[in-house]
């Protein structure tokens, strides 16, 4: 199947092309956690290389939960029309453009003084790292009532800004993945124990998103395949989940892999496994797919134009490309155009795996903030210098982000 064939969702929607720009954690907002103009222009790079789809990166539904002190934060109305600049910029070349909204639950550095809600008091085994991770507090039926209605208002606003779509993020250990994974949920009520019943909040969340939203907003959740961890979310558990979605009005099924303890998205498993150096997850999304009744899309590793049409050869509607369009934003258009295009990022193999994945989430922010300044990405930028500067990144932004939270008395 030709890669730039339209896509028709199921509520009618239609993607120009089979090509979505994937999720990348940006940390480019400004200092009140809206949109800054660094992060504008790099979606403007990548709304000129014509992908069917932009995802944006993780957006906050509440800013005393964050992955990192420099995201974006959509809570409420007060900065609107920043969204909104940020929406016409996605759009202007014709691509659908859906807005990420997660929490991180136990996925919050210890350092940001936050509260780590979480299903149970599990926390992440990182070895030497493990205590760069905030406590988890088990969170009560309050607490959790709090972050369904956060996830839908977030939705709600996300519309109002001019996007057409959100993605409900349920996987890469995040709260709602938390939640779906036994090895993290230890709860014997109604939120733990058996799948049903793990997989309820995400359930309960695209409910509450659904009712807020109009028809024509598009829906979608990414899920894990598995989360590459013995006795951990398996590709069994995720196609009962699919199943499950099917029955609710879900325009598409986004599947990736793995955790901060097991950073599959990167290639790195913790269950065994040997993941495939380009499209780590297509093998276990082919037979997902046959289940979901709604268009699925994988993400991980795709690199490559032959690898997007084995994708959707396969069954699978889209192809999601992350890493590569860090290093060539406009790689869709080149695509079209006919040229060979590949491009790669050199790996990182450290005996220290919590440090690898930290190295290589540091030199792809790298090659980002070079085209949020309209500079050519530099693929071959030291990882060991990438991680410095992405570190001194980060404290600094730690700092003003406490400073902030503190001011606002949170």
């Amino acid at each position: 199947m030709s890669p730039f064939q339209a896509l028709l969702l199921p509520n009618g929607v239609q993607v120009p092309n089979r090509i979505a720009k994937a999720a990348m954690e940006e940390n480019m907002a400004d200092l009140d956690n809206t949109p800054s103009a660094h992060l504008l222009e790099l979606y403007r790079a990548w709304a000129d290389g014509e992908p069917g789809l932009l995802l944006t990166g993780n957006v906050m539904i509440d800013r005393r939960a964050m992955t990192g002190p420099g995201g974006v934060v959509l809570e409420d109305d007060r900065h609107l029309e920043k969204f909104r600049q940020w929406a016409a910029i996605g759009r202007a070349k014709g691509a659908q453009f859906w807005m990420q909204i997660n929490h991180p639950g136990r996925q919050t550095m210890a350092n940001l003084g936050q509260i780590a809600w979480a299903p149970s008091a599990v926390a992440l085994d990182l070895g030497g790292f493990s205590k760069m991770f905030a406590e988890p507090r088990p969170m009560s039926e309050g607490d959790i009532a709090e972050v369904i209605g956060r996830f839908a208002n977030s939705a709600r606003l996300a519309e109002q800004a001019g996007f057409t779509g959100v993605q409900i993020h349920a996987a890469h250990g995040y709260l709602l993945s938390q939640f779906l994974s036994p090895l993290s949920n230890r709860r014997t009520d109604q939120w733990g124990g058996s799948l049903e019943n793990r997989a309820r909040l995400l359930l309960s969340v695209v409910k509450a998103v659904r009712a807020v939203v109009s028809a024509d907003f598009c829906v979608a959740v990414k899920l894990n395949s598995a989360d590459f961890q013995r006795g951990g979310f398996d590709a069994d558990d995720a196609r009962q989940v699919i199943e499950w979605l099917n029955a609710l009005p879900v325009d598409l099924v986004e599947l990736s892999g793995g955790s901060y303890e097991a950073p599959a998205m990167q290639g790195e498993a913790r269950d065994g496994r040997t993941l495939a150096r380009e499209a780590y997850f297509m093998e276990m999304a082919r037979e997902l797919a046959k289940v979901a009744m709604m268009p699925v899309m994988v993400t991980g590793g795709i690199r490559r134009l032959p690898i997007v049409e084995q994708v959707l050869d396969s069954g699978i509607a889209m192809a999601g490309i992350g890493t590569a369009l860090a290093v060539e934003p406009h790689l869709p258009r080149h695509w079209r155009e006919g040229r060979d295009s590949h491009p790669q990022l050199p790996p990182i193999h450290w005996k220290k795996k919590p440090l690898a994945s930290l190295a290589s989430m540091a030199v792809v922010k790298y090659q980002l903030k070079r085209l949020s300044k309209g500079r050519r990405p530099h693929p071959e930028v030291s990882a060991v210098w990438a991680l410095v500067l992405d570190r001194l990144f980060i404290g600094r932004r730690t700092k003003q982000y406490r400073t902030a939270m503190k001011n606002l008395g949170a």
